[in-house]
């Protein structure tokens, strides 16, 4: 789990700084225009919590996202903070028992999950169109992203690497759900394998369960 905390730490970066940037677009556009309004400041103290898996708190005004603290092992905490509050994260701590929380109003949460779903859609679009995939023929996806549903040529599929597709896909649908609030115990990302000739789904991949056993057989 350790290269999957790394993997998500750098993925939470990477969409807080890319929020960050569509925001001071935004205020660029606007300056000669309507005040923007500001964001609702963050409220005071959070007690401390006891180990436990990634954790979404969803306020009335604020949203706090607690990494716990085996996901920074090896990582410089100092850096990891300073990062996260460059990219406009409104409060940025280390709890008692090593694990990070990150607090940010409600809006910059939604704007946050906004970016992630245009993300995530633009993703699956260059998949398709990806023409080293030679086996995928479409790629469809419900609301939540949870599930996910790979329609490809059997034979190219099974004597290539494609396979590598729905790895990716089950990752970033595990982060989605994460920051979404998503119960770490219930956040299963199902890819189903689907041959275009007969639609039968020939293979069934469940994340984070198959990500966990490739990483014992890569240890």
């Amino acid at each position: 789990m350790k290269k999957l905390g790394g993997f998500l730490i750098v993925m939470l970066l990477i969409l807080l700084t890319a929020c960050s940037s569509t925001e001071q677009t935004q205020t660029t556009q606007n300056e000669n225009g309507p005040v923007k309004k500001e964001e609702n400041q963050d409220k005071e103290g959070q007690g401390q919590e006891e180990e436990k898996p990634i954790e979404v708190d969803k306020g009335l005004m604020n949203v706090e996202v607690t990494l716990p603290a085996s996901l920074f092992q090896g990582e410089e905490l100092d850096r990891v903070i300073a990062e996260a509050k460059a990219a406009g994260i409104g409060e940025v701590s280390e709890n008692s028992d090593g694990s990070i929380t990150y607090k940010m109003s409600k809006a910059k949460h939604e704007e946050m999950m906004m970016q992630m779903e245009k993300d995530l859609i633009r993703s699956i679009e260059e998949m398709k169109d990806n023409a080293n995939l030679f086996s995928v023929q479409d790629i469809t996806h419900n609301q939540s992203f949870s599930e996910f549903t790979l329609i490809v040529n059997k034979e190219a599929y099974n004597n290539g690497f494609d396979g590598f597709a729905a790895l990716g896909l089950g990752i970033s649908g595990m982060f989605y759900g994460i920051l979404n609030g998503v119960d770490p115990d219930e956040n299963k990302i199902t890819i189903f394998v689907v041959d275009e000739a007969t639609q039968e789904v020939f293979e069934e991949m469940v994340y984070p369960d198959d990500l966990e056993d490739l990483t014992n057989l890569s240890d």
